[in-house]
C-alpha cells in the first residue's frame, strides 16, 4: 500500500543526543513536540587499563551523521519532507575530554571519559561499563581514574583556601570534570603537548568537538560551547560567565586552546554536510540542563529527577547562584539566548540507582531481567522491615562517608527475595529524598512535586513508591525523550530560526501520568527515619581509605 501524504504541522526541529552509551538523532514538530522519528547507534566504550575509560571521537562523529542520514531515510518513507527541518540542537554527555589537531581535524588522542550518565532514554536493562557517580568522587568501580594522582598534586597547591576553585566554578576539585582530564593529557600525552606547543591544538567537551566538525572541521569549523557545558569543565567562571584566568592557571592550561562561550539557544553555524547540508545548529545544553528544560522546568524551585544507572536531580534556582551546605553542585541550568539572562540550578546525584537491579540481577541472580523486578516487589507490596543500603563503594551526598559499605538489614526468617528487590526499590526513592531534603534546606524553596525521567520511569512501583517517601506528587511526561526535546527547544527557538516559542502560554501542554502519595505522612516519616538508622549501620566497614578516590 503506498505512504499516505503526512501533514506536517509547521516546522521541524532535530537533535543529536550524544549518551556515553549511543547516538541518537530524534526529529520533533515544534509547534506539538511530538517524536516524529529517531534512530539510534550503539558507541562503544574502550578500556585501554583498568579504571580508564576512553571512546574514539570519530566514531562518535560517524554516529552521528549516520542517525541524521538514517532519521531522514525514515522520515521520506512518511513522506515528510526533510527540507521542513529548520534547526538543529545538540544535548551531550557533559564532562567528556576532547582534543584534537585544528589543521588536520584528527584527535589527538581517545576522548577521556565521564562516568555514564544516565541519559532519560537509558533503559536500566542495558547498562554500559560504567555509571552515573556523584560529582565529588568515586570508586575505580565508576570512573575513569588515571587523574587521581593530577587531583592529589593539584590539591596541595591550592592558593588561599580550599574554596578557590568552588567559589568560582561551583565544582568541588575533583577526578570527574575535564580540567583534570585535560591536565593529564597535557602531562602524559606528547602528540598533545606537541600540538599545544605547536598552536594546532584544540580542546572541547563532546558539543564542540561535534560543532567544529559538523560546521565545517578544518575548513572553517565554529570552535564554541555553551555555558552549561563550559560549567562542567572546573575553568568556567559561572559568575562572570568567561573562562577564569586564575583557574586557567592554577591548572595550568592555556586558554588560547579553549572553545568559545556561547548561549545554549543561538546560531553557532551551519552543517556543512549530509542530508542536512545548510541547516542551522542552533541549541545547545548538556544532558541534564537539557532535560531540565525538556521538562520544563523554568521557574525557581522546579526540579527533574532522571532515574538511570543513578539518578540525576537538578533544581532551577533561577537567577542566583545558590551554594550547598549539603554537598551539592552549583551549576548552571541554562541560558536561552544572547542577551537572554543565565539561570542556575542546584545538582546532586545517586550513584547507585539502575545499578543496584542490575546487582542483583548479575550479582544474585534473583532476577533475569531488570523488568522483573516489578513483577517481584508486587508480590509483596512490602519489604516487611527489610531495607537495602546500595553503599557499594562508599555514601556519597548528603554524607560524604567513604566508608560506609552495602548492607541489607532487617532480615527474618520469613524475608525472601521478592522483600529485598522491594527493599532495592525503596532504596532508590530513599537516596532521592536525601537530595531532595538537602536542596530544600539549600534553597528554602519546599518542592510540591517532582518531575520524573529516564528508563526506570516505567517501573509503576518504583514511581508510586517514589511519591509515597517524598509524600509529594511524582509527574511523568508521556513522552520520554526529555533531553532530546530539550535540546530542539533551545534550537528552534534561537534568534534567526524563532520556530519554536518557549513563551509560557505557547509551550504545548504535555500529557502526564500523576502518582499521588497513598500512605499517611506519619507511615511515610516511620519508614524514612527507619532508613536513615540502617545508612548509620552501613557506616565505618573500611577503616583504611586505600583506593576510595575522590570521596571527600
Amino acid at each position: 500500500m503506498a505512504a499516505t501524504k503526512k501533514a506536517v504541522l509547521g516546522p521541524l526541529v532535530g537533535a543529536v543526543d550524544q549518551g556515553t552509551s549511543s547516538t541518537r538523532f530524534l526529529v520533533f514538530n515544534s509547534k506539538t513536540a511530538e517524536l516524529l522519528s529517531h534512530h539510534q547507534v550503539e558507541i562503544k566504550q574502550e578500556f585501554p587499563r583498568e579504571g580508564w575509560v576512553e571512546q574514539d571521537p570519530k566514531e562518535i562523529l560517524q554516529s552521528v551523521y549516520e542517525c541524521i542520514e538514517k532519521t531522514c531515510e525514515k522520515l521520506g518513507q512518511l513522506n515528510i519532507d526533510i527540507s521542513n527541518i529548520k534547526a538543529i540542537g545538540v544535548s551531550n554527555q557533559r564532562e567528556t575530554t576532547v582534543v584534537w589537531d585544528r589543521l588536520t581535524g584528527e584527535p589527538l588522542y581517545n576522548a577521556v571519559a565521564a562516568p555514564v550518565s544516565p541519559g532519560p532514554s537509558d533503559p536500566v536493562a542495558v547498562v554500559p561499563s560504567g555509571s552515573s557517580v556523584p560529582a565529588t568522587g568515586a570508586s575505580s568501580v565508576w570512573l575513569d581514574l588515571r587523574t587521581q594522582s593530577t587531583v592529589e598534586n593539584l590539591s596541595k597547591r591550592i592558593p588561599g583556601n580550599n574554596n578557590f576553585v568552588k567559589s568560582k566554578t561551583g565544582l568541588p576539585l575533583s577526578t570527574y570534570f575535564s580540567a583534570v582530564k585535560l591536565r593529564w593529557l597535557l602531562d602524559n600525552v606528547r602528540k598533545v603537548q606537541k600540538a599545544v606547543e605547536e598552536d594546532r591544538a584544540l580542546f572541547g567537551t563532546i558539543d564542540s568537538w561535534l560543532i567544529w566538525s559538523l560546521t565545517g572541521g578544518a575548513n572553517g569549523g565554529v570552535h564554541c560551547t555553551d555555558v552549561t557545558n563550559a560549567s562542567r569543565t572546573m575553568l568556567f567562571n559561572i559568575h562572570s560567565l568567561e573562562w577564569d584566568k586564575e583557574l586557567c592557571e592554577f591548572f595550568e592550561i592555556p586558554i588560547k586552546i579553549l572553545p568559545n562561550v556561547r548561549s545554549s539557544s543561538e546560531i553557532y553555524g551551519l552543517m556543512k554536510a549530509g542530508a542536512l547540508e545548510g541547516v542551522p545548529i542552533s541549541g545547545c545544553l548538556g544532558d541534564q540542563s537539557a532535560a531540565l528544560v525538556g521538562q520544563m522546568c523554568f521557574q525557581d524551585g522546579q526540579a527533574k529527577n532522571t532515574y538511570g544507572t543513578g539518578c540525576f536531580l537538578l533544581c532551577n534556582t533561577g537567577r542566583k547562584c545558590v551554594f550547598s551546605e549539603h554537598g551539592l553542585l552549583t551549576t548552571v541550568a541554562y541560558k536561552l539566548g544572547r542577551d537572554k539572562p543565565v539561570y542556575y540550578a542546584l545538582e546532586g546525584s545517586v550513584a547507585i540507582a539502575g545499578a543496584v537491579i542490575r546487582w542483583l540481577r548479575d550479582n544474585l541472580g534473583i532476577i533475569k531481567t531488570s523488568e522483573e523486578i516489578e513483577k517481584l516487589a508486587k508480590e509483596v507490596g512490602t519489604s516487611y522491615g527489610c531495607y537495602f543500603v546500595p553503599a557499594f563503594s562508599g555514601l556519597y551526598a548528603p554524607y560524604w562517608e567513604p566508608s560506609a559499605r552495602g548492607i541489607i538489614c532487617g532480615l527474618t526468617q520469613f524475608t525472601n527475595k521478592c522483600h529485598i528487590a522491594f527493599a532495592a526499590l525503596e532504596a532508590v526513592c530513599f537516596q532521592t529524598r536525601e537530595i531532595l531534603d538537602a536542596m530544600n534546606r539549600d534553597c528554602g524553596i519546599p518542592l510540591s512535586h517532582l518531575q520524573v525521567d529516564g528508563g526506570m520511569t516505567n517501573n509503576k512501583i518504583l514511581m508510586q513508591l517514589q511519591a509515597d517517601i517524598l509524600y509529594i506528587p511524582v509527574v511523568k511526561p508521556s513522552m520520554p525523550e526529555t533531553t532530546a526535546l530539550g535540546a530542539a527547544m533551545a534550537a528552534g527557538a534561537a534568534e534567526g530560526v524563532g520556530v519554536w516559542s518557549l513563551k509560557p502560554e505557547d509551550l504545548s501542554a504535555v500529557t502526564m501520568e500523576r502518582f499521588e502519595p497513598q500512605i499517611n505522612a506519619e507511615e511515610s516519616e516511620i519508614r524514612y527515619s527507619t532508613w536513615k538508622k540502617a545508612v548509620m549501620k552501613s557506616m565505618g566497614w573500611v577503616t583504611t581509605q586505600s583506593s576510595e578516590s575522590g570521596i571527600p
